[in-house]
């Protein structure tokens, strides 16, 4: 009866997945993760089936003690029959720990298998992937569904073949024992299987918008608990607007608490009601046959045992197609991930680059962002609606090249391209038309590893991972001693800060930095762009919205970052570029001028009026 009550519970799925249909190919591919454990499968289910049939063998063990042993007043058979009963207690309870054992080594197999695929093959994906992918969603497929489908070979497989085996034996059981007495207390089984169904579509709209409650609870939980949506809530004053609104759900989901925990038990009561009823037609009708001498005592108690035992795994087989079809969806689910193609992946024969002063050349380059269906799935975005406007060209027909060791400077009108043409160098997409070259390879030709290894980059927003210093400068160079650290520091202009902290290199710098200035997190970032020594250096609005003396300082840190290096630097200040060895201004997609700085200021053009209007004002366009 217990067994059957959880296998009811595991009914709240949702009810779509009846009408789930599969893709071709798919238990196929299931089959294919269980391979490594078939032997641990194999063993698994032998110790549900013998343990599924202990299930009948101590209600048999009861008719002989009474028929055999009891009434005839047989002492010794009465003492070996419960000495075997005891026995066959301690045989169940080993086979059930040899059976979670193995279930748990097949279930935590399959998730740290699927989980490993999963992040491995997420970590592929382009940046355009994860632009429009909804972070909760992605994590949930790497948690629930992969949870959801490791139930495929252990809860749901087990419950099936258990419940089917019990079902067997007990019923044929039953029917050799008294087919009489097992029809008549099988005749409330349909009063009982059609509240059960009504019982679980309430649980399944209720379960369902539980979950969608839920979701927005932590939603709201993950956007108001990290630093920037704790600041702006306490910088406009909304804090009782925030507990009102949290409220309000948190009491819709204690409300369907609860419903379901009522809905639970009226299952519950209806479950041992029935059972109870079907025991006492059982009673009746098989004491009148005892009477009769048509079935003795012994067989009269073992039928109302065995009939205890015949209800849960009835009603739970009337709800397989839902278990399995969950797991199924579930794998299911896991593999839409796993099917979905890296945009941008290295192509077959694909060489190390390994060159140490780079000449980079833009030839006719052409870039449209690619379209939503092409990058992502639409059930990992939380407003999933086909977008049918393209981008359209964001960059034209670009050429330009950027000599070994000198310094190339983008500036122009915001949404010009300028940061698009940085993405393009190190293949956070590729081009559409044209090529990209380094030293005369086209960058497609080269392996991302080597060719992201050769370049570094600083963003305006300089993102720092919730650990250490050190561990932060050590995701650039993971085996830097404390002394390269040191040196990288000192030339970030950042090493002073870090000594005066108590713990220096080990304070923790806060989630996404938030503990360090902005100031500083640039230049704990420039220090870790020094660390990884790369041949080219790429800095995007690297000193954009810094205050004069941090801009000071991280122009100090920039100097050292760019000796030597080819460098693309992206700029609204104009005056950070004059020394560039040439300036592109770009506009709508295509470089309108080119040239030094004192050239560029006489010819009048997009420049000039870019930098006189930041003269007059002092501060960027």
């Amino acid at each position: 009866m217990q067994a059957a009550w959880m296998t009811h519970r595991s009914m709240t799925a949702d009810p779509s997945v009846k009408a789930q249909k599969l893709k071709p190919g798919t238990v196929k591919r299931i089959f294919s993760f269980a391979k490594p454990y078939r032997t641990s499968i194999l063993i698994f289910l032998g110790t549900v089936v013998v343990d599924a049939a202990l299930v009948v063998a101590t209600p048999l063990l009861l008719l002989r003690l009474i028929d055999d042993g009891v009434i005839p007043k047989n002492g010794d058979l009465v003492t070996k029959l419960a000495i075997l009963v005891g026995l066959l207690a301690i045989a169940d309870a080993a086979f059930s720990m040899l059976g979670r054992y193995f279930s748990s080594r097949i279930g935590e197999g399959l998730i740290y298998d699927l989980r490993s695929l999963v992040f491995a093959h997420v970590q592929k994906q382009s940046i355009a992937f994860f632009t429009r992918t909804q972070t909760g969603a992605l994590i949930s497929r790497i948690n629930s569904d992969v949870m959801g489908a490791q139930q495929a070979f252990t809860a749901t497989l087990s419950g099936v073949v258990s419940n089917i085996v019990s079902l067997i034996l007990v019923g044929v059981t039953m029917m050799i024992l008294s087919w009489q007495i097992t029809i008549f207390s099988l005749a409330l089984l349909p009063a009982f299987l059609i509240p059960t169904k009504w019982v679980g579509r309430k649980l399944q709209a209720l379960t369902r918008e539980s979950f969608d409650v839920n979701a927005q609870m932590s939603s709201t939980m993950t956007e108001r608990f990290n630093v920037s949506g704790a600041m702006l809530v306490a910088l406009y004053g909304q804090p009782e607007r925030e507990r009102e609104y949290f409220r309000s759900r948190a009491r819709r989901v204690a409300d369907i608490g609860i419903k379901t925990a009522m809905l639970n038990r009226l299952f519950f009561i209806a479950l041992t009601s029935v059972a109870a009823i079907a025991t006492a037609f059982a009673y009746g009708i098989g004491g009148h046959l005892a009477i009769k001498g048509q079935v003795t005592v012994g067989t009269l108690l073992a039928i109302t045992a065995l009939l205890a035992r015949l209800y849960g795994p009835l009603t739970a087989l009337s709800n397989v197609r839902i278990d399995v079809m969950t797991s199924l969806v579930s794998f299911e689910r896991v593999f839409e991930v796993l099917d979905l193609e890296p945009m941008v992946k290295n192509r077959e024969g694909a060489i190390n680059y390994q060159g140490k002063n780079p000449r980079i050349e833009f030839d006719n380059v052409g870039f449209a962002y690619p379209r939503a269906n092409e990058i992502s799935l639409a059930s990992l975005e939380s407003a999933a609606k086909p977008e049918t406007v393209d981008s359209g060209e964001v960059l034209k027909r670009l050429s330009f090249v950027a000599e070994p060791g000198t310094l190339t400077a983008l500036v122009g009108p915001s949404g010009a391209g300028k940061t698009t043409i940085s993405a393009l160098i190190p293949r956070l997409y590729d081009v559409t038309s044209g090529a990209i070259t380094i030293d005369g390879y086209d960058i497609r030709e080269l392996t991302m590893e080597s060719l992201r290894e050769s370049i570094g980059v600083v963003m305006q927003d300089a993102h720092l991972f919730h650990e250490t210093i050190a561990e932060n400068l050590r995701y650039a160079k993971n085996d830097a001693t404390d002394e390269q650290m040191r040196t990288a520091c000192e030339a970030a202009q950042i090493w002073k800060l870090i000594e005066s902290l108590p713990n220096g290199l080990d304070t923790m710098v806060g989630e996404r930095g938030h503990r360090l200035s902005g100031g500083e997190k640039q230049r704990l970032a420039i220090a870790r762009l020094l660390l990884k020594s790369p041949a080219i250096v790429i800095l995007d609005e690297a000193t954009a919205h810094l205050d004069s003396e941090n801009e000071a300082l991280v122009h100090d840190a920039l100097e050292n970052a760019l000796k030597g290096r080819t460098s693309i630097v992206i700029a609204h200040r104009l005056s950070t570029v004059r020394a560039a060895d040439q300036i592109l201004v770009v506009e709508n997609g295509s470089i309108v001028e080119r040239g030094k700085h004192d050239e560029l200021v006489a010819l009048g053009g997009l420049y000039a009026d870019l930098f006189n209007r930041q003269d007059l004002t002092g501060s960027p366009d």
